[in-house]
């Protein structure tokens, strides 16, 4: 019996919405379990760091590959190809018996995560259209949501019975979706599609892996080392190769630099990176604030997330039903701004508060985060012909988790640097410069509770107030990106297919 368009259109969104839940839980359960991967596999720091890099870093690089490659040769195949390597990559990592196994397979379930995250919103934005695209959307938005709330309780839960099922866990949903997918998908075949660009998919990846990278191990080796410089000089200079390459390309090349003169598709870029930047560092610090200064568990500061991720679930899927009512870069400028009065809200976080007095940064972030999803997402898929979905959704993933990568390394950092400065400052300060510089590093890194009675007070109130500091910085940072966001983006720019019609 043949599907109607309506059943497949609901497949293809049911089956995107799960497997990026699949992925969000895989982005935020494995921190929960590094601690048992350390004493299992006698893993030292680095190499734990490694554990969380190699994801992120195949993550980043591939995004725009992964969406160009299916406007190319077929979205649905590329989907099924990622769905096999992350399904496969995933048993590697659960079945690693050493660091060097479990670290490679990481690597690998980035590079399938690349291709699921850049792929699904073309195959949402390939099957809906109108009203409907914008609910489509805020239901995927909200799926990410559930993934945040959830993730951190759940990987909890698994690391109890045994780590290697954070990761083992993947395999029945990845079958299942795979199932799926060539079952009730359908593929729309690019017609007259260029070439693979393998070209501009090597210097492009190489770029985007060496600038990653450099963030990534800018604190471990210093910031001005000889190859963290090197690593951001010649990533640098391959960007700047890439962008020769792809203009001789014309009509063959992966990107389409153009788009970056629409001063739509600029700005939604932008506002991307800064607000990701800004607000998956202050989640990140939060969680260690639950869990190290708070001293609740990895389950019980999942469950004190809520108020952030559940008000984002619904208010994601609230702005998907009206996103074609409004001004896109009103809408999208507006939950940046929401975002960045939330993270300001945790300067008002004092060092004998409880977790409660994080509800106001939690509901006004989360209110923010849930508006923000489903305009970034029609919009970056709208700024382009229906053919070109896949590399517009593939760029504005690899900025969006470009600027994560970036901010949880960049303000990590700075919440690092504040924390040594104060404790070198405070009355537990021992006067050695580098014994209390490691001291602070260790506060930074939320063993506060472990450095002994005299020192635990004054490591919660050095730890309170650099969170305070830096979200200051934060929300300065994200308030730009919806001042990017209202000045840049207009309805009028995106392409006479995905048009916004406000009222």
């Amino acid at each position: 019996m043949a599907r109607t368009p309506s059943t497949t259109r609901w497949w293809t969104l049911g089956v995107a919405c799960v497997a990026t839940f699949m992925l969000m839980l895989d982005v935020t359960v494995v921190n929960v379990a590094l601690p048992d991967i350390r004493v299992d596999l006698g893993a030292d720091l680095t190499a734990q760091q490694w554990v969380i890099d190699a994801y992120t870093l195949a993550l980043a690089a591939f995004l725009l590959t992964g969406g160009s490659l299916a406007d190319r040769i077929g979205r649905k195949r590329v989907f099924c190809v990622g769905l096999v390597v992350f399904t496969l990559a995933s048993l590697a990592a659960g079945a690693a018996q050493d660091m060097v196994v479990l670290c490679v397979a990481r690597g690998v379930q980035g590079l399938g995560a690349a291709v699921l995250f850049a792929v699904g919103p073309a195959l949402i934005a390939q099957e809906f259209s109108g009203k409907e695209r914008g609910q489509a959307f805020g239901l995927f938005g909200a799926v990410t949501g559930l993934a945040l709330a959830f993730g951190p309780a759940l990987g909890g839960l698994l690391a109890e019975v045994d780590w290697r099922w954070i990761f083992l866990v993947n395999l029945p949903i990845g079958v299942v979706l795979l199932a799926l997918t060539l079952v009730k998908l359908r593929e729309v075949r690019p017609g007259g599609a260029a070439a693979v660009d393998w070209p501009g998919l090597v210097v492009f990846s190489a770029a985007l892996v060496l600038l990653v990278l450099g963030f990534l191990r800018g604190d471990a080796l210093g910031w001005t080392s000889i190859p963290v410089l090197a690593m951001f000089v010649v990533g640098v200079l391959l960007l700047v190769v890439f962008a020769i390459v792809e203009k001789r390309r014309g009509d063959a090349a992966m990107l389409d630099l153009g788009l970056f003169g629409n001063r739509t598709f600029l700005g939604l870029s932008l506002a991307t990176f800064l607000s990701n930047a800004t607000s998956l560092a202050a989640i990140f610090i939060e969680v260690s604030y639950l869990q190290n200064v708070l001293g609740y568990s990895a389950l019980e500061a999942g469950l004190r997330l809520l108020p952030l991720t559940l008000v984002l679930f619904v208010f994601a899927a609230v702005t998907g039903g009206v996103v074609t009512k409004f001004a896109p870069g009103a809408l999208i400028g507006t939950s940046i701004l929401l975002i960045a009065v939330g993270m300001g809200l945790i300067a008002l976080v004092g060092p004998d508060d409880s977790w409660l007095s994080l509800l106001p940064s939690m509901i006004v972030m989360g209110i923010g985060m849930g508006m923000f999803n489903p305009p970034r997402s029609v919009v970056s898929v709208g700024v382009v012909e229906p053919a070109k979905a896949g590399m517009a959704t593939g760029i504005g993933e690899t900025f969006q988790q470009v600027g994560v990568a970036v901010g949880v390394a960049a303000f990590g950092a700075l919440f690092q640097s504040k924390v040594i400065s104060a404790f070198g400052g405070s009355t537990s300060a021992t006067g050695d410069a580098g014994h209390d510089r490691e001291i602070g590093r260790a506060i930074a890194a939320g063993a506060g509770r472990e450095l002994g009675d005299d020192v635990t007070d004054v490591a919660r109130a050095v730890f309170v107030d650099s969170f305070g500091s830096v979200m200051l910085v934060c929300a300065a940072v994200c308030a730009v990106g919806a001042l990017i966001a209202y000045t840049f983006i207009r309805g009028s720019d995106l392409h006479e297919s995905a048009a916004i019609e406000t009222e």
